[in-house]
């Protein structure tokens, strides 16, 4: 113990000669490093090790967050939260959500499905912008037609953190619709979380197909 406190007084005196921010993220560490011997006296272990390239890190599995790139960072209108349709599906003259259904085949090509890559929430491939532009051109030509969004993730990472995922997706999709020029009143959203696959296998291309969202209507 007596290792710990000269080591932490050493580090002390030595942040003298810097500026105060970085004294206090030394004390901080040599904070964490006497909690780590306390914690050994008592028969907790430790297993780390110094990591020697990217590829060694991996990020949380299990863990309930969702990962931003700087990319979506810059896109300030998809996390922009919007406000939620003033009908609730069920009542006050809105369908129930078992109620909604997949387009028929004369409009069908204009709900095309969308994709999105590992962790991400925002679109971008080309021709995924120009499905939700085709979908938005519809709806506003149609006030009657009410839209719901499906967001879907591959079979990684907990049931939580997928639902939480899939909710940005349908939620993102929602956005470029509004700012697109459709009623928010129209569009509801759904997380289907990783619970609803097409594809049900475990490779790269299957996962790929999985991480998509998906359109369900109703027609008054």
């Amino acid at each position: 113990m007596k290792r710990f406190v000269i080591a932490a007084t050493l580090l002390l005196g030595a942040g003298c000669a810097r500026n105060s921010n970085q004294t206090w993220e030394d004390v901080k560490t040599a904070g964490r490093y006497m909690q780590k011997g306390v914690d050994t006296l008592w028969g907790k272990d430790y297993d780390s090790r110094m990591l020697t390239s990217d590829e060694e890190f991996i990020g949380p599995y299990d863990a309930d967050f969702i990962p931003l790139r700087d990319a979506d960072l810059k896109n300030s209108f998809a996390d922009i939260a919007l406000p939620q349709p003033k009908g609730i599906p069920g009542e006050k003259g809105i369908p129930s959500l078992d109620q909604f259904y997949s387009p028929p085949d004369s409009i069908r090509s204009l709900f095309q499905l969308v994709h999105f890559e590992t962790d991400e929430h925002t679109l971008r491939d080309k021709e995924d912008l120009a499905a939700i532009n085709q979908i938005a051109a519809y709806l506003k030509k149609a006030p009657n037609t009410y839209l719901v969004i499906n967001g879907h993730t591959d079979e990684r990472a907990s049931a939580t953190y997928n639902m939480a995922l899939g909710l940005r997706r349908s939620n993102y999709i929602r956005s470029l619709l509004v700012k697109a020029g459709v009623s928010l009143n129209q569009v509801y959203t759904i997380s289907q979380g990783k619970e609803q696959p097409l594809a049900y296998g475990h490779t790269a291309e299957d996962w790929k197909q999985n991480r998509r969202a998906d359109f369900k209507i109703f027609e008054k």
